[in-house]
């Protein structure tokens, strides 16, 4: 029965990029410390949402590969 439930919002939410997804595990943890269990469910479904949230987290600001200065020794 679980599944029936969180297989459709976890596809829904895996389609989202970082920026959503960080405010909707955001609001969500707020909701649940704010209202004991609004939501049935709420713990398996911040679970799920904080698993593509770390899946979907990258390295963005990765270092260009270095071009030898030409006339330098190259190692090959």
């Amino acid at each position: 029965m679980r599944h029936l439930l969180l297989g459709p919002f976890l596809a829904w939410a895996r389609k989202l990029k970082f920026p959503a997804l960080f405010k909707l595990v955001g609001a969500l943890f707020v909701l649940t410390l704010l209202l004991p269990d609004p939501i049935p469910f709420i713990d398996e479904i911040l679970l799920g949402l904080g698993t593509l949230l770390l899946a979907s987290w990258k390295d963005r600001n990765k270092p260009a590969a270095v071009e030898p200065i030409e006339g330098q020794a190259t190692r090959r």
